[in-house]
């Protein structure tokens, strides 16, 4: 069975999601509560900060189920 993964671009950057890597600790809600937001669908409007704080937010993820790759250098 594969592993259900989301992708969320902005156009420079894209964010992985692995939902089942997730546990839920809420960093990324914490840390940028424009972007993510549990109780909407999608949860995660990536237009809604820069690329910049997109990363510094991604990195800090505890279990890496939030990763991200930039457009131009896949």
């Amino acid at each position: 069975m594969t592993e259900l993964i989301k992708e969320y671009t902005n156009g420079e950057l894209t964010i992985v999601w692995k939902p089942k890597t997730c546990i839920h600790a809420g960093e990324c809600v914490k840390a940028l509560p424009k972007v993510y937001n549990p109780k909407q669908k999608p949860w995660i409007t990536i237009n809604n900060t820069t690329t910049q704080e997109l990363r510094t937010q991604i990195k800090k993820c505890p279990s890496g189920a939030l990763s991200y790759y930039m457009n131009n250098k896949k």
